[in-house]
C-alpha cells in the first residue's frame, strides 16, 4: 500500500511554516520535494509541471489581483501621513466623556480605517501607540484595552476594500467555475470583487455593532474596566470633526461607490483611492487648499463628464463639438495631474514618499510571492490526488452539506491558530470550496462566512498577527498574557458573528443581489 503523499505533504507544509522559515520559500520547497518524491514512487506525473509557467502567467496577469498594490498604497499613504492618527484623536475627544466612550471611538475609528486603509498591521500599531496609552491613563482594564485595539485593527480584513476579500473573490470565482464544470454547465457564472465587497459590507458593520454593544454592556456592568475619561480634554468643534472624518468618508464612498455602482473595476477604483490618498496626504504636508480642491474638482468632473459624454476623436465623423470636448477633458486631466504631482512633491519633501513606496513594495511582494508559490503547491497536491481525497472526506461526513460546512469552518478556524490568512486562502480554499459549492452552498454567502473566519485568525493565540503587532507597540507594563486574555471575548464575538451570518444568509446576499 502506497503512502498518502498528499496528506503527508499538507502536514509537512504546516510543520515547516511553524519552524519559522519564510512562507513563500517554504511552500516552494515542500512542493518541489514532494513532486520529486511522488515521481520517484510513481504517484505523480512530472509532466504536470509543464503547466506551472502558464499558472504563474495567469496569476501575474489576473486583472482582479492588480488592485492589491493600489489598495495597499492607499492604506500606507493614509497611515504614514498621520491622517489616521488625527482621526483617532478627534473621535477619542468626541466620545471619551461617556462610560466606555474611548473603546467605542476605537471601534468606530477601526471601522473607518478598515474601509480606507485595509492594512491590519498599520492600524493595530497606530492604535497601540495612540489609543492604548490614552485608555490606560484613564483607568481602562489593560486586558480589555489590548483586546479592543487588536480587534479594531482586524476589521480591515472584512470591511471592504480589503486585500483578503480581493484574494477571496479570485479564489471563489475559480472554485465556482470549477464546480459548475463538474455539474456539466458550460455557460458559467462568476463571483466578482464587487459582489464580494457588497456582500461583506453589512456583515462587517454587524461585527462593529457587536463589538460596541459588548463594550457598552461591560462598561455598565463593570465601570472600573471602561470608565469615562478622567483627563480634561476640549470637546472637538464641528469644523474639527468634519476636517478629520469627512475626507476618509469621501474617499471610502468614492472607492466603494465606484465599484458597487459598476462605474469602475476594482483596479480602477483602487487607483482612484490611491490618487485621493496622495492628494489628502499632500494637503497635510502643505499643499495649498486651492490646489487640492481644484485638483479634486477637476478629476471628479473629468470622471463624470467622460462617463456621460465619451469622446472618440479618431472617428471620421468627429466634429467641432467632439474636438472641443476632447480639449476640455485634456485641460481637466492636466489640472488634476499637476495637483497630484504637487502633492507627491510635498510628501516627498516630508520624507513620507520613500517609506510609503518601500512598505507598499514589501507587502505586495509578500502577497504575490505567496500566491505564486501556492499555485505551485496546489498543482503538486492535485497531481498527488489530494483534491479527490478532500472531496471524499467532505462527502463522507455525517450531516450532509451542513456537516461538511461545519467541518470546513472548524478546520479553517483551527488552522488560523498557526497559519496566515493568505496561506489558508490560496492553499486550502481551492481544495475545500468546490465540493461545498457542489453541495448547494451559495458561493457569495460562503465567501463572507469564510472571510469572517479568516479574520479571526489575526486574533487567535499563539500566532495571531494582531497580537504580534500590538506586542511590539505597547508599553512594557502590558504583558503578553494580558493581550491574550483581552482578545478572548472578541474571539467569542467573532463566533457569534459567524453564527448570525450563518443563520441569516440575507445579511450577505441581499446587497449584492440588489446592486448586481
Amino acid at each position: 500500500m502506497s503512502l498518502p503523499l498528499d496528506l503527508i505533504m499538507f502536514g509537512a507544509l504546516i510543520g515547516f511554516i511553524l519552524l519559522g522559515y519564510p512562507v513563500a520559500f517554504t511552500i516552494a520547497g515542500v512542493a518541489t520535494a514532494f513532486a520529486l518524491l511522488g515521481t520517484a514512487t510513481g504517484q505523480f506525473n512530472i509532466g504536470l509541471m509543464g503547466a506551472l509557467g502558464q499558472r504563474f502567467f495567469g496569476v501575474m496577469t489576473n486583472p482582479v489581483l492588480i488592485a492589491i498594490p493600489l489598495f495597499v498604497l492607499m492604506g500606507v499613504v493614509l497611515e504614514k501621513s498621520r491622517i489616521a492618527e488625527e482621526l483617532l484623536e478627534t473621535m477619542g475627544r468626541l466620545f471619551g466623556r461617556m462610560r466606555g466612550g474611548l473603546g467605542v471611538s476605537v471601534m468606530l475609528v477601526g471601522a473607518l480605517l478598515a474601509a480606507s486603509t485595509g492594512i491590519v498591521g498599520a492600524t493595530v500599531v497606530a492604535m497601540g501607540m495612540i489609543a492604548l496609552p490614552a485608555m490606560l491613563r484613564n483607568g481602562y482594564s489593560p486586558a480589555l484595552a489590548s483586546g479592543m485595539v487588536c480587534t479594531s485593527g482586524t476589521l480591515g480584513q472584512i470591511i471592504p476594500p480589503s486585500t483578503l476579500l480581493i484574494i477571496m473573490a479570485d479564489v471563489m470565482s475559480s472554485a465556482f467555475q470549477q464546480a459548475q464544470y463538474k455539474q456539466g454547465r458550460f455557460s458559467i457564472e462568476t463571483v466578482s470583487v464587487g459582489q464580494v465587497f457588497a456582500a461583506a459590507l453589512v456583515p462587517g458593520l454587524v461585527l462593529v455593532g457587536l463589538y460596541i454593544l459588548y463594550i457598552l454592556i461591560r462598561a455598565w456592568l463593570k465601570p472600573g474596566d471602561a470608565p469615562a475619561m478622567r483627563e480634561a480634554v476640549e470637546r472637538p468643534g464641528l469644523r474639527a470633526i468634519a476636517g478629520s472624518i469627512v475626507p476618509p468618508i469621501v474617499l471610502i464612498v468614492a472607492v466603494l461607490g465606484a465599484i458597487l455602482a459598476g462605474i469602475a473595476s476594482p483596479a480602477e477604483a483602487a487607483a482612484v483611492g490611491a490618487v485621493g490618498a496622495i492628494l489628502m496626504a499632500g494637503q497635510r504636508a502643505g499643499l495649498p487648499h486651492w490646489q487640492f480642491l481644484g485638483g479634486v474638482a477637476a478629476l471628479l468632473l473629468l470622471a463624470v463628464a467622460a462617463g456621460l459624454f465619451p469622446v472618440r476623436i479618431q472617428r471620421s465623423d468627429a466634429g467641432l463639438l467632439e474636438f472641443g470636448l476632447a480639449a476640455f477633458y485634456a485641460a481637466l486631466a492636466l489640472a488634476g495631474l499637476l495637483a497630484v504631482a504637487a502633492a507627491i512633491w510635498r510628501i516627498a519633501r516630508g520624507g513620507i514618499l520613500t517609506a510609503t513606496l518601500t512598505t507598499t513594495l514589501v507587502v505586495t511582494s509578500m502577497i504575490f510571492a505567496t500566491i505564486l508559490m501556492a499555485s505551485f503547491f496546489s498543482l503538486v497536491f492535485v497531481g498527488l490526488g489530494g483534491e479527490h481525497r478532500v472531496a471524499q472526506i467532505l462527502e463522507a461526513l455525517p450531516g450532509g452539506a451542513f456537516g461538511a460546512l461545519l467541518f470546513a469552518m472548524a478546520f479553517i478556524f483551527v488552522l488560523g491558530f498557526f497559519l496566515d490568512f493568505v496561506e489558508i486562502a490560496v492553499i486550502l480554499l481551492p481544495l475545500l470550496v468546490p465540493p461545498l459549492i457542489l453541495m448547494g452552498h451559495d458561493p457569495v454567502w460562503l465567501t463572507v462566512l469564510i472571510a469572517v473566519n479568516l479574520q479571526t485568525s489575526f486574533l487567535t493565540p499563539p500566532f495571531g498577527f494582531s497580537l504580534f503587532y500590538l506586542r511590539g507597540a505597547v508599553p512594557p507594563e502590558i504583558t503578553t498574557g494580558q493581550i491574550y486574555r483581552g482578545v478572548v471575548p472578541f474571539i467569542a464575538l467573532q463566533m457569534v458573528g459567524i453564527g448570525i451570518i450563518w443563520a441569516f444568509p440575507a445579511l450577505a446576499t441581499w446587497l449584492p443581489r440588489a446592486v448586481f
